[in-house]
């Protein structure tokens, strides 16, 4: 288990969950740079997942559709749950939107873009990072 985890981490999980996806980025970036092993793969994780949602949100579909694939990948390693963050809840939201973008294609990326405005399609909705409760 990490220790207490930095101010800085908080600030960008805010970011992230308020779409901030570009700030979450340069934030957790910084961390990342001086980050040790496991923090420093967990920050990695995080950081693409918020970078593939930058890249959906400008109709990128290639670059939302691999960064999600490489932060899933690398945030699997710390289910179910790291640094007081579901991290299995982040896995299963991102993959299902990985999903539907890998099926939907780059010609509807746009069929997406409701997402962020809080409506769902397809059933979807944007990934948040949401804490664990402490038991």
């Amino acid at each position: 288990m990490p220790d207490e985890m930095p101010i800085e981490f908080w600030q960008g999980i805010e970011q992230f969950n308020s779409q901030e996806f570009y700030a979450c980025h340069d934030t957790l970036e910084a961390l990342w740079m001086e980050a040790g092993e496991p923090d420093k793969r967990f920050y990695q994780g995080i950081l693409q997942i918020a970078v593939a949602l930058y890249h959906l949100g400008n109709q990128n579909w290639r670059g939302a559709v691999i960064l999600l694939g490489e932060g899933i990948n690398r945030l699997s390693y710390y289910q179910p749950s790291y640094a007081e963050i579901a991290v299995e809840d982040l896995l299963v939201k991102s993959a299902k939107l990985l999903s539907a973008l890998q099926q939907a294609g780059p010609e509807a990326v746009a069929n997406f873009l409701p997402l962020f405005a809080g409506t769902e399609v397809a059933g979807l909705q944007l990934p948040q990072i949401i804490k664990v409760e402490k038991t």
